[in-house]
């Protein structure tokens, strides 16, 4: 989700720059490790309600605590959104999205070590709360399927972001939970 974008992060020195990369590399790292774990560690008992919450909720906290900074992409779908709509240059997005990952790539260790200390979890069988398709996942639907529905969300996410303000931040988020629902349904 993105708050609202603050021109004057584009200028200054090298520190606020390296801010707003480390502000991504946070609030995707906070995204994955709250979404993702609350599907590894609390599924069963908060259901895809739950899980949709906890990341929204993930995205409206880090919309107020690094949007200001960074403007709170934290998912590469957004940063290239953004250059899409002129809001900025590709080689900045580049260096969000490298963020992004890392962060991403951060929080799925850790959750991994938080997982693997309960005595039955197994990577192989109970995953990170990754989503997926095809036979044996929920409702077998095919690549084709997801990846429509992925584009078509992604698009509507995008709407959404772009249209905001900073009063949006709150509309952002519930429409992202929504999406998780969807998705997960």
């Amino acid at each position: 989700m993105s708050a609202p974008h603050n021109p004057a992060n584009k200028v200054g020195t090298k520190g606020q720059k390296t801010n707003k990369y480390f502000a991504e590399l946070i609030g995707t790292f906070t995204q994955v490790l709250f979404g993702c774990g609350s599907a590894v560690i609390a599924g069963a008992d908060i259901g895809l309600i739950g899980i949709s919450f906890a990341f929204g909720l993930a995205l409206i906290g880090m919309a107020y605590g690094i949007g200001p900074v960074s403007g709170c992409h934290i998912n590469p779908a957004v940063s290239l959104g953004m250059v899409a709509a002129g809001r900025m240059a590709l080689p900045e997005a580049v260096k969000y999205m490298i963020a992004q990952i890392i962060g991403a790539i951060i929080a799925a260790g850790v959750l991994f070590v938080v997982a693997s200390g309960k005595a039955d979890y197994s990577i192989a069988t109970n995953g990170l709360g990754q989503n997926g398709w095809g036979a044996g996942y929920l409702g077998e639907y095919s690549m084709q399927a997801a990846l429509v529905f992925e584009v078509v969300a992604t698009f509507l996410f995008m709407v959404v972001i772009l249209g905001a303000t900073g009063a949006g931040a709150l509309a952002a988020g519930l429409v992202f939970r929504s999406g998780m629902l969807n998705a997960a349904e």
